[in-house]
């Protein structure tokens, strides 16, 4: 094997390179990829308390009266809609990077919570929706007798 010379496979020419390509992006594209409606949702945080579970949601832009928002079993489901805004004849856009559309968020709660006592507040474009534990659920203080 010493000094023997050994021939190396032929690299691909970049013409070959290039319709491999073109045939990824087209099977990408004609499978759905990014010529999909894009549908989005708000970011949400999901904060536990000893007592609480509390659930803000980012929607800015969005009339309260278009949210629902249902608890079913362990699932807090938001469902809404940010309309968007009417077109002006004769303007120009340039860029357009704001959303619109319908949405549904569904979020697993750590633990159970009593449905029928949330409350659910809207300020500053943030829905903030807190849940109040199953008493059982709460966590118990344990005193120690001392002998």
């Amino acid at each position: 094997m010493k000094g023997e010379i050994m021939k190396w496979p032929e690299l691909p020419s970049i013409t070959a390179l290039q319709r491999e390509m073109d045939r990824l992006f087209d099977e990408f594209f004609r499978r759905g990829g990014l010529m999909r409606e894009w549908r989005w949702a708000p970011a949400v945080d999901v904060v536990e308390t000893p007592d609480t579970v509390i659930v803000r949601a980012e929607l800015p832009g969005i009339d309260p009266k278009d949210v629902d928002i249902s608890v079913s079993g362990d699932t807090l489901t938001i469902k809404g809609e940010k309309k968007e805004e009417k077109e002006e004849k004769g303007k120009t856009f340039y860029r357009m990077e704001r959303s619109y559309g319908a949405f549904v968020r569904s979020i697993e709660l750590p633990t159970p919570v009593e449905a029928d006592k949330a409350k659910a507040d809207y300020k500053n474009g943030v829905l903030e929706i807190t849940l109040p534990k199953v008493e059982q659920v709460k966590a118990k203080k344990i005193p120690i007798k001392v002998e």
